[in-house]
């Protein structure tokens, strides 16, 4: 193949059509056609050696596949007309109910290990995701299309390869949001109802129901993960060697400019750190609490991958995990994230330096370059978010504390500082932070007086043209976040097959920045200052 990232795919895709049809969007794949794969094609649960991927087929449902929604910006980036998605054929091969010679006849499942919860799982692959192919798209990129829950893979283990509405909402919203919030994601193209019924039990206590069963179209320009690479060091052996197959390719296609590099194998780790702080920082500065970043979960390119038991901050709770998997420990709450995230990418060098592609001492001076760009994308993003052309960390922190003590909404309270100015009277709350204050008492009135009047005396001291301050407080801090108890009014309409409310939530979800007209019920808070189990806090399980 032609190395690089458009031109590789230029025998497989029908790259010059400015409007693809689903005829000819003719989908390829560079990481099965340049790395090793499964010889065995039936599909059956098993140990997978020496192999990135397994060839499979999504398994069809049998049943009426139906559109639910879709993205029209991910779909016009693909090169794919509005009329493409209305066609019933859509529905059908996009819940994997169909193929076509060119869209998952040549699909599958990718192999990776991975840690969980801080302990080595082995051999973990796509359980539920099958990997359709990639195809470039009108704005020139590679990208790589993924059915999420259209049946069982070599690596479903005891699962049934399935995804259910509630989930695929969920995956499908968070993913778009986050975009929009300007933070490197993952996206979505479609989410397709099957008309199956799905078996699940949702907190794993025995209660087993039935809910509708459901299929994201995720899309990505790459789907290696921190496991991918992991996997094969772990074996060791002759398997050392893919380490640095998938290092060579993933170098070709995504970071291109390192090849020719005298030590091109420390660079890629410098960009995957550099990227993976940013990313990690993007969340702390918005709120968002991942809940399950095991190295399985962590993307090559830095991307937010795999909306499963996520949550945006509401009553601020430094210690919140949305994932009730990790109560006992809380090893993902908010406030861990940061260490987790450089947790992770020391398995990733650890699983380079046995393949021998870094020396452990350089590899460590990179990692520890994870903190500055961590620290340094965070006080870019907070001091716009507080106004300040300079960062007083101890304002941060105090207001932070402040949050905490007097259980104030995350996102809410960010964005009530643009009607604070220097100009007020130290003890003047103004009305939008008192409304994102849960406890209005006493002291909690005296804890932000205190506080206000050190950011009063702060602005003053700068003294920035008002309009241009909250411009740009208002240009990091978002109104609208996918709250976990909006996405369950919108989860349980849909249950009824009303989308109405899935397709009003995502309109204003893409400008999360702009106050909109008649969207005041997204920016409410949960009205349980406890997080709820099945709402704001949700298990492993899908």
């Amino acid at each position: 193949m032609v190395a690089g990232s458009a031109a590789a795919l230029a025998e497989q895709t029908d790259s010059k059509q400015e409007h693809k049809t689903l005829e000819s969007m003719n989908l390829g794949s560079t990481f099965t056609s340049e790395l090793p794969g499964d010889p065995e094609t039936k599909n059956s649960l098993r140990q997978v050696h020496n192999s990135f991927y397994s060839w499979v087929r999504p398994t069809p449902t049998g049943t009426d596949p139906y559109l639910i929604c879709h993205s029209s910006e991910m779909a016009s980036t693909l090169g794919l007309d509005k009329s493409e998605i209305e066609r019933p054929e859509f529905a059908l091969l996009f819940s994997g109910n169909a193929t076509t010679p060119s869209i998952g006849s040549k699909s599958y499942a990718q192999c990776y290990g991975g840690h969980q919860f801080g302990s080595w799982a082995g051999q973990l692959g796509d359980g539920r995701a099958i990997s359709l192919g990639q195809t470039t798209g009108a704005d020139g990129n590679v990208w790589e299309l993924q059915l999420k829950g259209a049946g069982k893979t070599p690596y479903s283990r005891m699962a049934d390869g399935r995804a259910v509405l509630r989930s695929s909402i969920r995956e499908f919203v968070g993913s778009e949001a986050m975009f929009h919030l300007g933070i490197s994601t993952t996206r979505a193209l479609s989410l397709v109802g099957t008309g199956q019924q799905v078996m699940r039990d949702m907190f794993y206590s025995g209660d087993v129901k039935m809910e509708p069963g459901a299929v994201v179209c995720r899309v990505s320009p790459c789907w290696v993960r921190f496991g991918t690479f992991q996997l094969p060091a772990s074996r060791g052996d002759v398997q050392l060697l893919m380490v640095q197959h998938l290092a060579d390719y993933v170098i070709r296609h995504h970071y291109p400019h390192l090849e020719g590099a005298d030590d091109k194998y420390l660079g890629f780790l410098r960009e995957v750190t550099q990227r993976t702080a940013r990313t990690v920082a993007g969340w702390q500065c918005v709120g968002f609490v991942h809940g399950v970043l095991n190295t399985d979960n962590m993307s090559i390119l830095g991307e937010t991958i795999d909306y499963g038991p996520y949550g945006w901050l509401e009553r601020f709770d430094p210690n919140f995990t949305p994932n009730t998997t990790d109560f006992s420990h809380r090893r993902y709450a908010y406030q861990q994230q940061p260490q987790i995230g450089l947790w992770n990418l020391i398995q990733l060098a650890n699983a380079m330096a046995r393949a021998d592609l870094v020396e452990p001492k350089p590899a460590e001076g990179v990692l520890e370059g994870y903190v500055d760009t961590l620290r340094d994308h965070h006080k870019k993003w907070m001091s716009k978010k507080l106004g300040l052309k300079d960062m007083d960390e101890k304002l941060q922190q105090g207001f932070m504390v402040a949050m905490a003590e007097t259980k104030a909404d995350f996102t809410n309270a960010f964005r009530a500082l643009a009607a604070v100015s220097g100009s007020q009277p130290d003890d003047d709350i103004p009305e939008a932070l008192q409304e994102a204050v849960a406890e209005q008492t006493y002291e909690s009135k005296a804890t932000w007086t205190a506080w206000l009047t050190s950011y009063r005396a702060q602005l003053r001291k700068e003294g920035r043209p008002e309009p241009q301050r909250v411009q740009e407080m208002n240009a990091a801090n978002p109104c609208y976040v996918p709250r976990n108890h909006l996405l369950q009014a919108c989860i349980e309409a849909a249950e009824k097959g009303d989308y109405s409310e899935l397709d009003a939530f995502m309109a204003v979800l893409c400008k999360p920045y702009e106050e909109q007209a008649g969207a005041e019920k997204y920016r409410k808070v949960a009205p349980s200052i406890k997080p709820r189990l099945g709402v704001e806090c949700l298990s492993c399980s899908s």
